[in-house]
């Protein structure tokens, strides 16, 4: 959905952004907008830990920083990916590492933010940054830069429920871990 021009997509991590989603799709009359959902359980993140959901209407926000606003690196999400981002950065925490956890459902609105606003978001001097999305990596690459990377898939078709196919094709709490401190070393 992604490819297709002037279309901007929203894939909302929880029913908050789901709520916030919904608002921007009512009031914008210049172009379509496509709500992209889960069909998996993923949880209400409680937004008294976490950042409002109202950043959604800027394509791309902070959920939760680095202990000391100072990351090591960046942690994207969007959409159902958004909780195992969240829980990869408590990992990387444990081991004194401090991420930043952008919530990402929306390229377009994100695209349509001054620069200065986008580079609040990423900072250009924090060049570790790991994508993850259970779909094509395509296009992520702006986003992530030279010195990031993306989980993605990059084949097609699998059968088995849900937790076990996303188990195989990496989207597990270690693997996130795993490829942020290869970022890291790098």
């Amino acid at each position: 959905m992604r490819a297709i021009p002037r279309l901007i997509v929203i894939r909302p991590c929880d029913a908050n952004e789901t709520a916030a989603a919904w608002r921007v799709a009512i009031e914008t009359r210049d172009r379509p907008v496509a709500l992209v959902l889960t069909r998996q359980n993923v949880p209400t993140l409680d937004r008294n830990q976490f950042a409002a959901a109202e950043g959604l209407r800027r394509g791309a926000y902070v959920l939760v920083d680095a202990p000391n606003g100072k990351p090591d690196l960046i942690l994207i999400g969007t959409g159902s990916e958004v909780p195992l981002v969240v829980a990869a950065r408590q990992k990387l925490l444990e081991q004194k590492l401090h991420a930043r956890v952008v919530s990402m459902p929306s390229w377009e609105l994100f695209d349509a933010q001054p620069r200065e606003y986008r580079d609040s978001v990423f900072p250009p001097s924090v060049r570790a940054r790991l994508a993850v999305e259970a779909a094509l990596p395509q296009g992520w690459h702006r986003y992530v830069g030279d010195g990031g990377n993306v989980i993605g898939v990059e084949r097609f078709g699998a059968s088995a429920p849900g937790n076990v196919v996303m188990e195989k094709l990496g989207f597990t709490v270690d693997h996130v871990v795993e490829r942020a401190l290869a970022l890291l070393k790098r």
